[in-house]
């Protein structure tokens, strides 16, 4: 009797595979900045820094466990998926490809990220997004204090709560979150929800596997939306408490 296969076997039946048990870092990583195959499947990560970091390909990479610091870093046209959590950095200088972590992110997940997409479909720690350049994030959990610290520009979408010191000194990127939130950052203030931010939060929602979600009204109408006061753009010493 035949049996079906399914994309995901199809794909693993395709893949070129690491096992970082037997094989290190540096030889994966030198695969990966010049393909000979069209995905790969990493097993046995075992908290290890640097997992598939600088790639430039448009290829699939599915990481089968816990990774350490600047997994995915300088990420550019890759897909890859991370199935387990990861440690600081994590995709950290991405220009663009996605970047979807299974379980929960360490500190300063996304940082300086120019493009791209970044999904943590756990928690996220302190400084997500930190200084963001273009990319956007999406956090499934919750994110940690000084959260989108100097971000330049991008969405940031966290479907749980968001700590202390939100969008502290903040340009133009988007903020939108739907639980509880702490103190703002300096400059950081709550904005005007309307049918573009609405449409735009729908479509990122989306993207990250939420489908579901994006297309509920009642759970769209949940979240709010967070910015720029602009008050910092200019040092004026009748300001100076605020730097």
């Amino acid at each position: 009797m035949e049996t079906e296969t399914t994309e995901l076997e199809a794909t693993s039946a395709e893949a070129r595979v690491f096992d970082l048990a037997e094989t290190d870092v540096r030889e994966l990583n030198s695969e990966l900045h010049a393909p000979s195959a069209q995905s790969y499947v990493v097993q046995n990560p075992r908290g290890a820094h640097a997992v598939a970091a600088g790639v430039h390909d448009d290829v699939e990479i599915r990481i089968e466990g816990d990774v350490g610091y600047f997994c995915a870093g300088m990420n550019q046209r890759a897909h890859i998926t991370i199935e387990g959590s990861a440690g600081p950095g994590v995709a950290e200088n991405m220009m663009s490809g996605s970047v979807r972590v299974k379980d929960d992110a360490s500190q300063s997940a996304g940082a300086t990220a120019h493009g791209g997409l970044l999904v943590i479909e756990g928690n996220a720690s302190t400084r997500c997004g930190i200084s963001l350049k273009g990319a956007d994030i999406v956090v499934h959990g919750n994110i940690g204090a000084m959260s989108a610290f100097m971000a330049q520009a991008g969405r940031i979408v966290v479907c749980g709560n968001a700590a202390d010191g939100l969008g502290d000194s903040i340009y133009e990127a988007r903020i939108y979150v739907r639980g509880t939130v702490g103190d703002l950052g300096a400059d950081c203030i709550e904005k005007e929800m309307g049918d573009e931010h609405r449409a735009e939060l729908a479509e990122l929602l989306r993207e990250s596997g939420k489908a579901a979600e994006a297309d509920d009204d009642d759970y769209l109408g949940g979240f709010r939306r967070y910015g720029s006061g602009r008050t910092l753009y200019h040092f004026t010493s009748d300001q100076s408490g605020s730097y």
